[in-house]
């Protein structure tokens, strides 16, 4: 089990830039994929972007490829979301988990196969 913190949320513009970060407390961070969700009111919970626990693979949503990147630093325990262009409509929490992945090197795009999850962070994008 990991343990997760997401920080960087806030108050931006159309058109500005985020950086969200997920701190992973745990010695076995680095054998896990992580990805980011969000979940805006009335909405269900959707991917954002997934990455594998060597951060070699990455996999995005339609709707922030170009825009969001997603990285790691495993010496840090941290995942990483950076968001640029932001729109209206990107307003949600945002969410990191992971998923333990000690034998292969894959991504995930679906929340029931993440086990841990942090306790979210909202961005709110005006317009």
């Amino acid at each position: 089990q990991v343990q997760l913190v997401e920080s960087g949320g806030g108050l931006v513009q159309a058109g500005g830039s985020l950086r969200l970060s997920c701190a992973g407390r745990g010695r076995t961070f680095s054998r896990y994929a992580t990805g980011w969700f969000r979940q805006a009111p009335g909405k269900e919970r959707e991917f954002v972007a997934a990455i594998s626990w060597s951060g070699g693979i990455t996999f995005y949503a339609d709707s922030v490829k170009g825009r969001f990147t997603i990285s790691r630093d495993n010496a840090k325990t941290t995942m990483y979301l950076q968001m640029n262009s932001l729109r209206p409509e990107d307003t949600a929490v945002y969410y990191c988990a992971a998923k333990n992945t000690p034998d292969n090197s894959g991504v995930y795009y679906e929340p029931l196969e993440y086990d841990d999850w942090g306790q979210g962070t909202q961005v709110t994008v005006s317009s």
